[in-house]
């Protein structure tokens, strides 16, 4: 064996690992399992809780119902008992296990009696057995009791051994689930004393109990079923521990079920019958219905069985499927051949001698063509009918009554029709009036109306048209077969044309919904905020489901309900409760679950591929939905679940740019704090030190050069703080103008002596307009603009001089700076104002801090003027920045001719 092959056979089951890590964050469910009642469940659950609780363990009991047996009750004294719940329940009151009160309580071990009760309405589970799930999921260890017969896949054996129907039931996959099953096993005959003795039920009842359910045959073979349940649990173990361990051991076989059903009564049976096969080949198993795709699945009680049926078969553990095709058997072979299964599981019933003459059966078409495949058939007894009373037969179906009409009333005008034709001329083919009655009945009201007209036609057409005219009496033989292939004829017609009628229907019925789903689709894909969506999601499920919506999302650590329809919608308690409950469990909760039932809404997750992201709720009050509500329901929620968590990613994109940006801004400044204040103190401090060191020692001249540094960079300093303080109140929105007198001559050249203070080499240029006006404006804000222009010319034009125009333009004063530098390049003539931007080096840096222009916008713009800059294309260098401001001149005579 290859190295490799050795190591990858060494190596333990993923899968398994996973499952036996997923244990260690939830309690232990302990399942004491016997075959009927009076076997020692209880008594031996008791006893061990007893000698538990003598070392220490924290162990309570829950709910333990003695039954008025004394050694039992004995075993209970001296154990801590949580305080049951009195719930009102059909007028009496009733003694309930409290869930809550358990998981306040929170202990190691916590004893729950009677696994497959039933909880009174008004509970948040209608089953026990969800109350022991939730204490399980809340990391509490459960010990609990249940009886064979009460296993769900087990009840129909169960009914046909005993007699007895079982009303309460656990699905199979609790039992599966469990830690471990400890089977409490008595003798049968030892059972029946201990019923005699009144030590199981009290005398009346154990006299009743021993007519009817406990029998030796009863109690063999439920101590059969227990047996076998049992020790295929202990393979399950055996084959998990293996598999953990990497132990090469006696490996599951791999077979895989494959169970067919329909909208008939016998699926329920196939269903149970499977799951008992797959627990005793420990393989899994898929449930599929294939739906043809040319007509309707069936009426409503057709679509509800088969809806029950999933659930039942999703309750045994199972995975469904539903397939839309038309070949039923090459649509089994192909899912078969995809999924790998072994065996096929399949309903069938004895058909009458004349339809095996005309079709096949569907697992007799298996049979013929499925290769290396078994199949497995589930048959049912034959039962007589149940009696119809004489209200039920006197009562007609109204479609049934509408097709007669339909159809006498065709071949009464296509008689009609006829007898006026003969009058005027004798015609051979006049049966063909009546062939165009049938097409018309099949084509309104479906093949009930076909036969119906093909069998009145024939009446019609020999009584009227045959001779002799007015009796039912055929002359010639010719004529019999006439009407016999013409019958036939009309009934394949009406068949055909019913049949495309249905497949009209089924077709338009189909286009609508899918029409539907792409307009929903195509409003989602161009809906990015969070509320457009759940509106639009209401609005269609409404439509589709003609119920109330409710659609809530997690808000803050809570649910918040965000639409409905109607706009009014509030939701209880109880309704909370359970939109909570699906949105923590990612399950199904409220009407029509195992889960506060009480509710009158439904609720269901929204799943997206990033988890949960809402829950939707609609109102079932114990209406559940057809197939094809279903289907539709499913694709909303479905695409409505991405438009959320499409939109929350791009609410969180958003966020995400906006963080990389400020993070952008915040290393600009950074950047540019590094070098503009390390400079102008490095200076200082150098300047400072000399002085203080060398004192009078050194030439005047040179301490008036170290003094001039100082006051150079502690303006530098200064203009720098300035700028940063400008800037914050910019995006503070604090800058507030004055709207005063402004003469535009005044302030350039304040701005000018400034610029000639801090950098006196530079030669600066003004050229102002005669007759200038003046302006509204801050005079202050204004020469900070035109100062922190004159520097940004001074940073990156060159040698060359800077000029300053002031003009006049119309109503319009415009002012700009133009120096000779290199330019700026066209694609940075509108980034040169943003925050941090810099456009080139000088003496291998990057000079300022990249706040400059962006003030000066702001400052302009506060002042109602616009800035701009430019680059002239023809000389392919220098820059110009402009800005235009209103001229005084033009608001006063605009206010004189108002």
């Amino acid at each position: 064996m290859p190295e490799t092959d050795r190591e990858s056979k060494s190596r333990p089951d993923p899968d398994a690992l996973l499952a036996l890590a997923g244990q260690g964050r939830r309690g232990k469910l302990t399942v004491f399992l016997g075959a009927a009642p009076g076997v020692g469940k209880t008594y031996t659950m008791l006893t061990r809780a007893r000698r538990l609780k003598s070392d220490g363990v924290d162990i309570v009991i829950g709910l333990v119902e003695t039954h008025g047996r004394g050694e039992t009750a004995a075993l209970v004294e001296g154990l801590e008992i949580l305080p049951r719940r009195d719930v009102n329940h059909r007028g009496r009151v009733l003694s309930e296990f409290d869930l809550d009160a358990a998981l306040a309580r929170r202990p190691k071990i916590i004893v729950v009696d009677e696994l497959a009760h039933s909880n009174p309405e008004g509970n948040r589970h209608p089953k026990r057995y969800q109350d022991v799930e939730e204490l399980i999921a809340a990391g509490i260890d459960v010990w609990t009791a249940l009886n064979i017969q009460h296993l769900e896949s087990l009840s129909d054996v169960v009914a046909q051994i005993t007699g007895v129907a079982v009303r309460e039931r656990v699905p199979d996959t609790v039992l599966s689930r469990a830690d471990d099953v400890l089977l409490v096993d008595l003798p049968p005959a030892e059972l029946i004393e201990r019923l005699n003795q009144g030590k199981v039920y009290l005398p009346d009842s154990a006299k009743r109990a021993t007519e009817r359910f406990f029998r030796l045959g009863n109690l063999t073979a439920l101590r059969e079923l227990a047996l076998r349940r049992t020790a295929d649990r202990v393979d399950d173990q055996m084959v998990d521990y293996l598999k953990q361990n990497a132990i090469e051991g006696p490996w599951a076989s791999g077979e895989r079920l494959l169970v067919c059903i329909g909208p008939d009564p016998l699926s329920e049976k196939v269903v149970r019958t499977a799951s008992r096969l797959a627990s005793g080949l420990n393989a899994p198993w898929i449930v599929v219905f294939i739906e043809r795709a040319d007509r309707e699945s069936g009426d409503g009680e057709a679509a509800k069985r088969l809806d029950e049926t999933f659930r039942l078969a999703e309750q045994l553990g199972a995975e469904t499927r539903r397939i839309v095709g038309n070949d039923f058997v090459e649509e089994i072979l192909k899912l078969a051949r995809r999924e790998h299964a072994t065996q096929i599981v399949i309903g069938t019933k004895r058909q009458p001698f004349p339809m095996r003459l005309f079709r096949q059966s569907l697992p007799d078409a298996l049979a013929e063509r499925i290769t290396g495949v078994g199949i497995h058939l589930v048959t049912d007894k034959e039962q007589p009918r149940p009696k119809r009373s004489v209200t039920a037969k006197r009562r007609m179906p109204e479609g049934f009554v509408r097709a007669l009409a339909i159809a006498a009333a065709t071949v009464a005008a296509a008689t009609a029709l006829g007898v006026l034709i003969e009058r005027f001329i004798i015609l051979p083919n006049i049966s063909l009036l009546f062939l165009l009655a049938v097409l018309a009945s099949a084509t309104y009201a479906g093949h009930v109306a076909a036969i119906a007209a093909a069998l009145l036609s024939v009446l019609a057409y020999n009584f009227f048209f045959i001779n002799p005219v007015g009796t039912f009496t055929v002359a010639e033989p010719h004529e019999v077969f006439a009407l016999f292939i013409f019958l036939v004829a009309a009934a394949l017609a009406g068949s055909l044309a019913s049949r495309v009628r249905e497949q009209a229907k089924s077709a338009r019925r189909r286009a609508a919904a899918t029409q539907a789903l792409y307009d929903f689709s195509r409003k989602l894909s161009g809906t990015a905020n969070v509320d457009d969506v759940l509106w639009a999601a209401v609005t269609q499920m409404q439509t589709t489901l003609k119920r109330n919506i409710a659609l809530l999302l997690p808000e803050e650590a809570d649910l918040r309900l965000k639409a409905a329809w109607p706009p009014d919608t509030e939701l209880d308690v109880t309704d909370t409760m359970a939109a909570r409950w699906a949105m923590d469990k990612k399950e199904t909760a409220g009407n029509g679950t195992g889960t506060l039932p009480n509710s009158p809404f439904h609720f269901r997750p929204l799943t997206s591929p990033h988890g949960v992201v809402g829950v939707c709720g609609f109102a079932q009050a114990g209406k559940p939905l057809e197939i094809n509500e279903e289907r539709a329901l499913a694709a909303i929620l479905d695409q409505t679940a991405i438009a959320i968590d499409r939109a929350r990613l791009s609410r969180e994109s958003l966020d995400h740019a906006a963080k990389l940006e400020g993070e952008r801004f915040r290393a600009a400044l950074l950047s540019s704090i590094s070098h503009d204040l390390r400079t102008p103190l490095a200076t200082i401090t150098g300047a400072v030190t000399s002085l203080r060191q060398l004192g009078d020692r050194m030439p005047p001249e040179s301490r008036d050069d170290l003094l001039q540094s100082i006051e150079e960079e502690g303006g530098r300093l200064t203009r720098f703080v300035a700028n940063l303080l400008d800037m914050t109140r910019i995006e503070a929105g604090t800058v507030n103008a004055k709207r005063d007198w402004v003469d535009v001559a005044d302030a350039v050249r304040a701005a000018v002596d400034r610029a000639r203070k801090y950098f006196p080499d530079r030669e600066i240029e003004t050229s102002i307009a005669p007759e200038l006006p003046l302006m509204r404006g801050d005079s202050v804000l204004l020469g900070q603009v035109l100062f922190n222009l004159l520097d940004n010319a001074n940073k990156y034009g060159g040698e060359e001089p800077i000029s300053i125009y002031a003009r006049r333009d119309g109503n319009e004063i415009v002012l700009s700076v133009t120096d000779l530098g290199k330019g700026i390049a066209q694609g940075d003539l509108e980034q040169v104002f943003e925050k941090f931007f810099r456009r080139g080096k000088v003496d291998g840096r990057t000079p300022g801090t990249g706040l400059g222009l962006s003030i000066a916008k702001g400052f302009v713009e506060a002042m109602g003027g616009r800035i701009k800059a430019e680059s002239p294309a023809l000389r392919r260098r220098g820059t110009r920045i402009s800005m235009r401001f209103p001229a005084a001149e033009a608001e006063i005579s605009e206010k004189d001719r108002a």
